[in-house]
Order: C-alpha cells, then sequence, then structure tokens
C-alpha cells in the first residue's frame, strides 16, 4: 500500500515499504548499542508502549544503531521522536541528528545527515526530526543509520523512527508541473481589443505584445575584484545585459573589510556596488556576519564579553552607514543554523535575535535576511530552518525573509519535486524565500545544462519564492570552475548550460507575440510574463508609432484598447 502526499501541484509518493526493524521500539530486537552504550526500554514513549532510554553515552556521536539496505541513487525520508533527558548549562540547546553513514566497496566512508533539529530542550518534550537523503549511486558495502548529536553523558529516548522510500512522478512529469505553475503564479491575462475603420484590411494589422522588462529578480553573484578592474570590461558588461540583480561575493564580508582589526576597507565593495547600480541592477549585502568558526577572524577570537559585544555593535553600525541606501538585503548572520560562534563566545543563545535588532535599528528601510545550505538544495536541515525562522519571525527583530543557498553536490542531479516540498515545508512560515546561492556542478555541459534547467524551473514555479541569485557563472571567477560555469575562458564563451539559462531568463520566462488582427478576432486574450509592455500596430508592413501603448502587468489583468480608424 502506498501513501501519497500533494506537493505544490505535483504528487509526491511515499512508499509504505518500512527499511527499519523495530522503528517503534517496543522491543530491544533491531538496534545495536556498541561503545559501552546502554539501552533499556521505557514506558514513556511517544507511542505504543515503549521507547528506547540511551544512556552511558561516551562521545557525541554514539546512539543506537542500525544498518538498512537502501537503494543506490534513489531518495529516502527519515523520521525520528527523540526526547532529551538533560542537556548542557550553555541554555543554547541540543543537536540532534539521525545519521547515515556509507561505506564504499573500495574502504571509503561518508557521511550524510538524514534529519537534525538543533537548539533542543529538555523542556521540549517529544521533538520531530524529519529530512530526507540520497543514497549515493555506487557500491555500497553496507549503510548504517544512527543518532548522535546531543554532548557527551547526556541521556535521550528515541521513539517511532521511520526510513522510507520517496517515489516521484515518472520521468519528464516535471516540466508540465512546473510549466503549469509558472503559468499561474508568474503571468496575467492581457486582453486586447481592436476597433478599426471599415477600410482597414485586417489581413495587414499585426499587433505585437512584447514584455520590455521582467520584475522578478534574476541575479548573480558578483566578484567585485574583476568588476572593478578595468581590463575585465566584458565581464562587467555581461552582468549589465543578463541580470536586474546581484551580490556582493566576498567584498562586504567583515574579514574582506577587517582582516587586521582597526584597518577596514570598503573601496572596492563601494564601488563595485555604485557600478551595478548606476546600470540598474539592484544589490544584496552579503554578510554582516558570518558564526561559522573558520570564517571568524582570529583577532575577534580574542575577544569576548562587552569588548565583543561593542565590536560587533560598532562594525554592524559602521557598515550599514557606509552602504546605507546602496543595498537592498543585508544577510546579517550567514549560516547561523550550523554555526553559532558568537552565541557560543558570548553564552547568550538568544545572541542572533540581538544582530537583528542591531541592523534593524541601523536601518529599517534594508531588508534583513537569515541564509543557510542543506534546506533545499539537501533536506537533513529543512525543518530545523523551519522552526529557526518561526523563532525569529516571532521574536520581532526585523526578519524579512530567509535566503536558500542552493548548492547542489558534485553530479547530483536536481529533482523539481523534491524542491518543491522542500520549499512547501519553509512556506509554512510565511515570510517570503530568495534563492540566494544557486548553482549546480557537473562535468558534462549538457547534462549541467539540464540540472540548471530542473534547479530554476522548481524554483521559479514556487510562490514563495521571490528571487533567484546564482553563485557566480563565469570559469575564472566561480568557486567551482569549468564543471559549474554558464560561459568560459576570456571572452566569456557561452556553454550548453549558458545558452540553456539564458534561453530560459531571456525568452521562455519573458513575452513577446504578435497576432494578425484576421486571425484573431477584434478582441483576444494573452497571458504574459508580469513587467513593462508596450503593444506596438503594423499596418502593411510597418509600425505605426502613434497607436503604440505601454502598460505595467501585476497580478490584475490588463485590458488594452487599439482604434485605428485613419
Amino acid at each position: 500500500m502506498l501513501k501519497v502526499a500533494a506537493v505544490f501541484g505535483a504528487l509526491l509518493v511515499i512508499a509504505s515499504g518500512e527499511l527499519l526493524k523495530n522503528g517503534g521500539f517496543e522491543t530491544l530486537d533491531g538496534w545495536a548499542c556498541w561503545s559501552n552504550l546502554h539501552c533499556e526500554l521505557s514506558s514513556d514513549g511517544h507511542s505504543g508502549s515503549h521507547a528506547f532510554k540511551v544512556s552511558n553515552r561516551p562521545r557525541w556521536n554514539t546512539g543506537p544503531q542500525q544498518d538498512i539496505h537502501p537503494t543506490p541513487g534513489h531518495l529516502y525520508r527519515a523520521g525520528a521522536w527523540v526526547k532529551l533527558l538533560g542537556e548542557g548549562s550553555d541554555g543554547f540547546g541540543e543537536r540532534i541528528q539521525l545519521e547515515v553513514a556509507f561505506h564504499y566497496t573500495d574502504g571509503r566512508t561518508s557521511y550524510n545527515a538524514a534529519a537534525e533539529r538543533y537548539g533542543v530542550h529538555t523542556s521540549d518534550g517529544w521533538v520531530y526530526l524529519e529530512g530526507d537523503f540520497s543514497v549515493p549511486n555506487a557500491s555500497l558495502e553496507w549503510t548504517r543509520v544512527y543518532f548522535q548529536g546531543p554532548k557527551a553523558g547526556l541521556e535521550f529516548m528515541v521513539d517511532d523512527t521511520s526510513i522510507t522510500e520517496l517515489l516521484l512522478p515518472g520521468t519528464g512529469s516535471w516540466r508540465h508541473t512546473t510549466r503549469s505553475a509558472i503559468d499561474a503564479i508568474r503571468k496575467s491575462g492581457i486582453n486586447i481589443r481592436v476597433t478599426t475603420a471599415d477600410h482597414i484590411d485586417k489581413n495587414q494589422v499585426d499587433i505585437q505584445v512584447v514584455q520590455k522588462t521582467r520584475p522578478f529578480p534574476f541575479g548573480t553573484a558578483v566578484a567585485c575584484s574583476a568588476y572593478n578592474t578595468k581590463s575585465r570590461g566584458n565581464y562587467r558588461d555581461f552582468i549589465h545585459k543578463h541580470f536586474n540583480w546581484a551580490v556582493t561575493e566576498n567584498a562586504l564580508k567583515w574579514k574582506v573589510i577587517e582582516s587586521t582589526q582597526g584597518q577596514r576597507h570598503y573601496q572596492q565593495a563601494l564601488d563595485c556596488v555604485r557600478g551595478l547600480r548606476s546600470n540598474n541592477i539592484k544589490v544584496r549585502g552579503h554578510n554582516l556576519v558570518w558564526s561559522v568558526p573558520v570564517n571568524v577572524q582570529g583577532w575577534q577570537k580574542a575577544l569576548s564579553g562587552d569588548i565583543l559585544r561593542r565590536t560587533v555593535k560598532n562594525h554592524i553600525t559602521d557598515v550599514m552607514n557606509v552602504t546605507r541606501r546602496l543595498l537592498e538585503h543585508w544577510d546579517v548572520n550567514n549560516e547561523n543554523l550550523h554555526g553559532t560562534w558568537y552565541q557560543d563566545r558570548l553564552h547568550d543563545p538568544d545572541y542572533d535575535l540581538e544582530l537583528f535588532r542591531i541592523a534593524h535599528a541601523q536601518d529599517s528601510h534594508v531588508k534583513l535576511f537569515l541564509n543557510d545550505f542543506s534546506v533545499v538544495a539537501q533536506g537533513a536541515s529543512t525543518y530545523a530552518y523551519l522552526n529557526q525562522t518561526i523563532r525569529f519571525k516571532a521574536a520581532n527583530v526585523g526578519l524579512y525573509g530567509i535566503g536558500v543557498q542552493c548548492h547542489f553536490p558534485d553530479e547530483m542531479e536536481p529533482n523539481p519535486d523534491i524542491i518543491r516540498h522542500r520549499l512547501d515545508i519553509l512556506a509554512q512560515a510565511g515570510v517570503p524565500i530568495w534563492v540566494t546561492e544557486l548553482d549546480v556542478m557537473s562535468k558534462d555541459d549538457n547534462r549541467r545544462a539540464d540540472f540548471y534547467e530542473m534547479a530554476l524551473s522548481a524554483l521559479f514555479s514556487h510562490p514563495a519564492v521571490e528571487g533567484i541569485m546564482l553563485w557566480g557563472f563565469w570559469d575564472k571567477f566561480s568557486w567551482r570552475g569549468e564543471a559549474g560555469a554558464l560561459v568560459k575562458g576570456d571572452h566569456l564563451e557561452l556553454t550548453a548550460a549558458g545558452r540553456r539559462v539564458f534561453d530560459l531568463l531571456e525568452n521562455q520566462w519573458m513575452t513577446d507575440e504578435t497576432y494578425v488582427l484576421s486571425q484573431t478576432s477584434d478582441h483576444f486574450t494573452l497571458r504574459g510574463f508580469h513587467g513593462d509592455y508596450e503593444v506596438r500596430v503594423h499596418y502593411q508592413g510597418k509600425e505605426l508609432g502613434n497607436l503604440t501603448q505601454t502598460f505595467t502587468l501585476g497580478d490584475d489583468e490588463q485590458d488594452v484598447t487599439v482604434h485605428m480608424h485613419t
């Protein structure tokens, strides 16, 4: 028997075949508790009669484990209920993960978080971990799932754990699904009525409806060092021609602005941002602080307490004043879901909220974002990100939206149905979603083109997505090199992936249609992408400029009347 779940106009079919034995923990069967770990049955279960109580944990990554037999190349959903029986004294709560280890026949082992939660407290009671994971399409000797995450020595309970395969619609169905959704949410009706004098030959009347601009943000990360270099004019010209938004890749990061304490350097970033804005490109700021420890400057790591608080506040104040009215967005605390250095250093679990308060107080006009990974391109952290977003929204600290990075792993084919499913989960928070750092990777250029089309179609088709930013496009300034590039070489030659992407952005997702009046009737309707339009009239092969009309198409239908009486 199959369970069928609706996923934004598609069907995501969840196989009932369960990979785990004794996922309900009604007995001790099926699970191994090694490394002196102690597991016992408890009557305090989430459901049923029992749960597993786990104690005597020598390390943070020890917990009940079980070997499973998934199919290589297939996708699986993982879920589990967990209850903490203790936590650290720092007040941050605990990270809990259901991890998957893949051991290959060549001796390698790789690890993948299948589901995780952050900041879990004993007072939360039973909490649900949910996520999904892909099995490597390779020869595997064994696959193992296990619980990990709470600090060594902390006890916890687990119950109602499940791993089931996600069976998706057949190949090709995503095109119909995404196109239908794009038509519904990115287009509106245009009603054209034409009145003519009796002597006008309708066979020689052409009505052209052409879109001039697109309001939907399609942007790219910009390497400001290259953008500001005179010899890189082709790079600047490409950006100006093809994108309406940009994000500073590195130039506004704190470690670039102030690698040495007290020596602040803004000129590179300001020249870049002003150049983009002068070409009608809006700019995102990335980022005010970055909580992942490896991205915190060494001189900052020597600070603590009030001195660190003042230093951070002064930095936010300074950089937001310098860039005031130049930026539309700020990523405030980058990857805070996966890094909590400032909170840890200050022994303040709510300091991440304080960072937003500081930024919002400095400039209430700029829109403030969370920004993180493994929430759409991969699924282990999707629910954790939803919970974090809900927390920020409830705290009323100025959060506008959330950024989803979307760095797809090497040679991973994006699955449009899974992407939209994860976006559905995040959309439950009720804030806008921006795709902030999209890229895919494949050495095969045509395969890379398919990957980009799948990802972009899925993202553009979701109603919560307000903008899409590529994380670079040129092999010379891409962290993924040619395997992720849309253009290559000194002359920025379009790759097959580049041709596919810009055909989507500039042809398929723009409107330019011409109608012969005798073939349509005097009143006809089309659906056009949102944006600024011109309606042009041609008679006997010549454009009648005096009859040209302009309008802006938004969510509401647009009525246009053309009078041809001379």
